[in-house]
């Protein structure tokens, strides 16, 4: 092909919007990282680096499922099923300059890179309902056929020009179908074949690292507004103003989040507010390229308190949703779906100069756009939570594919159990005062032996590569000698003692 020829078939796109999609897809991209460390900062201690390694090698699944068919099974375009496209674009064939299903002013390639990384957002997102007591790799078998099963006919639903619920007038702008409901609604069913955790794992259980709540949550927030502006297709006031709608969602969300537990704990919490501000993130996902800035307020509003509350369902259901993904991204992204059928704006819709002729919502006297909303989160939630309940049930028959874990790996950690490493040294200082005090040696009592101050034996780091020991005597970790570490090892009476 020839300069000018290349040029000629690329004169459609302008490189402004060429630009603005790839710096989406980019953000999209920065919040995996985002996640890791919310649901890292949310698990106990024991189970945090192991929750953060789904979260990212499933991206890598997602990865190589959209390249090999993913795509093409969501959004080919001569499928003609209405339920879910055909391999006409298997491993991305014929996927290049051409327009692209979500906008004719990109190119397709550009289009699937970007749809890459909101699928990769959304199996993260679920990814969260291992916590405490799912294995990872069979997770990673869950992801590869939950993007074949779930997400990919759901996302041809709602976005692919043949899908039944684009032509029946469905308005979901970034997905709250395929992104909201699907990892929301599925977390719940894959919590529900991993069944509940243990009871002493219940007790008492709060995040382990409120900052890295908080770090993560705003790298979402960060992520999000590429998320929800490049759903406009475009470098146009549309992403503007959605990203705009998602700034005020999250902001309203988070506040009415703080007020509800003040009203019941008396304290402004942290991870109230984060979580909030999620919930307020995910029904602006359903939102914020439809619905005026005003409507935005009140929906923030709306969803701040109704999954606040929501927060209870699990309880009544006795799911153990331990990361809660219903309620913040189900519930939420149901509500914002709903809110566009009363909400939604022809002239906010129109401001991508391509989608002109979309009618509004029920404000705007389309009556029965409301109707079609309810019914469309009613089929995407039964649908996601059946299949995603019979892909782990599948998987969990597999031998060497068991979901969960046995009950010695939920005591001793995931971390531990799966990774072999752990999210902070001091971990293994613990484990080191563990080791001595299960051993049967006399007792070392400081107030009678003063002499007996020496520093503490070496012993083997779970987490050590080298296959040495760790010094938990010293500051400075050295390799030791294995043949050194066999000695007689005190018993401290106390922690205080060891430490």
């Amino acid at each position: 092909m020839t300069l000018l020829s290349r040029a000629t078939d690329q004169s459609g796109f302008d490189k402004g919007d060429v630009s603005f999609m790839i710096v989406c897809s980019a953000l999209v991209l920065f919040m995996i990282p985002g996640l890791a460390l919310l649901y890292g900062g949310l698990a106990r201690r024991k189970n945090a680096l192991a929750l953060m390694w789904v979260v990212v090698a499933s991206n890598a699944v997602v990865i190589f499922q959209w390249y090999f068919w993913g795509y093409s099974l969501a959004f080919s375009g001569s499928a003609s099923s209405g339920y879910i496209g055909n391999l006409s674009h298997i491993g991305l064939k014929n996927v290049m300059a051409g327009p692209s299903p979500g906008s004719p002013l990109i190119p397709e390639l550009l289009y699937a890179f970007y749809q890459l990384q909101v699928a990769a957002v959304t199996v993260a997102i679920l990814m969260g309902a291992v916590a405490d007591r799912g294995r990872v790799m069979p997770a990673m078998i869950v992801t590869f056929f939950w993007m074949t099963l779930v997400y990919a006919p759901v996302a041809c639903w709602a976005w692919s020009a043949n899908g039944w619920a684009f032509k029946w007038g469905v308005l979901d702008f970034a997905g709250g179908g395929p992104v909201e409901l699907g990892s929301g609604v599925g977390g719940l069913a894959y919590s529900f074949m991993l069944g509940r955790r243990s009871q002493k794992e219940l007790v008492n259980f709060r995040p382990h690292n409120v900052s890295l709540v908080c770090l993560g949550t705003f790298l979402l927030w960060f992520g999000w507004i590429g998320f929800n502006a490049g759903s406009a297709s475009g470098a146009n006031l549309r992403a503007v103003v959605a990203a705009w709608n998602t700034g005020l969602c999250a902001a309203m969300a988070g506040i009415m989040w703080c007020l509800i537990d003040y009203k019941y704990n008396r304290k402004y919490t942290m991870v109230g507010f984060c979580s909030g501000t999620i919930a307020g993130l995910v029904a602006a996902t359903s939102s914020s390229g439809l619905i005026p800035p005003w409507a935005s307020v009140i929906l923030g509003l709306f969803t701040g308190v109704a999954c606040n509350y929501a927060t209870k369902i699990k309880h009544w259901v006795r799911v153990d949703d331990a990361l809660d993904l219903f309620d913040q991204h189900g519930v939420a992204g149901a509500i914002g779906l709903i809110f566009n059928g009363i909400f939604a704006a022809d002239y906010i819709i129109s401001l991508d100069d391509v989608n002109t002729s979309v009618k509004g919502g029920f404000m705007q006297r389309n009556f029965k756009q409301l109707y079609i909303q309810v019914v469309y989160v009613i089929t995407v939630a039964v649908y996601v939570f059946i299949v995603t309940a019979s892909i782990c049930k599948v998987v969990d028959m597999i031998p060497g594919c068991h979901l969960r874990c046995s009950d010695e790996a939920e005591q001793v950690g995931m971390d531990e159990a799966d990774i072999g490493e752990f999210v902070a040294d001091f971990v293994e200082v613990q484990r080191a005062f563990d080791t001595i005090t299960m051993l049967g040696s006399p007792v070392v009592d400081y107030s009678e032996k003063p002499n007996a101050l020496q520093a503490p034996p070496p012993i083997v780091a779970a987490g050590d590569r080298h296959g040495g020991v760790t010094d938990v005597g010293s500051r400075n970790s050295a390799a030791i000698p294995h043949n050194e570490s066999q000695m007689s090892l005190p018993i401290f009476k106390s922690k205080k003692d060891a430490l």
